[in-house]
């Protein structure tokens, strides 16, 4: 995949490739200020782009969004002979009373069985996270166990 980067003077800078199935470019423009926008264009029609401001929560869960798949989908593949092991990915929602608290609080493991192996956070993989681990809201985690584990671990991570 081919990512086009233009420096944009005085604003920041501009990273953008093409969609194999439609006629359209997507991105991001980093601005200097550390603020985010999502971008659409028209391949060949620069005035054709679409900008979307996003809040730095907002990047950081699309970010989060668009990396969990593939993690997922890798963890899934490398469990497929394990009977009984499942990956999902969760997502730490802004009101979630574990949000800015650390991992070691949720007492996860104990009270389900089921492992956190990751998190994605601004697109970033932190992997195997300890004890001491603070969530932020709009980390996406990825959790290992059972079925009946992980549907538990989904309820502590958003409810208590």
């Amino acid at each position: 995949m081919n990512v086009e980067v233009t420096s944009l003077p005085g604003i920041g800078v501009r990273k953008e490739f093409s969609l194999s199935k439609v006629d359209r470019r997507i991105g991001i423009v980093d601005h200097r200020d550390g603020g985010t926008d999502l971008i659409f264009t028209k391949v060949g029609d620069p005035d054709s782009t679409v900008q979307i401001p996003l809040s730095a929560v907002e990047a950081r869960t699309l970010a989060s969004l668009l990396g969990a798949p593939q993690l997922v989908a890798q963890l899934r593949e490398e469990h497929r002979e394990l009977d009984g092991v499942s990956t999902r990915s969760m997502l730490i929602p802004p009101n979630s009373p574990y949000a800015a608290r650390r991992l070691g609080d949720t007492e996860l493991r104990t009270r389900t069985r089921a492992s956190i192996v990751a998190v994605l956070r601004a697109g970033q993989v932190l992997a195997s996270p300890g004890p001491e681990f603070v969530f932020a809201d709009g980390d996406m985690v990825v959790v290992v166990g059972t079925n009946v584990g992980l549907d538990a671990a989904a309820t502590i991570l958003t409810d208590g």
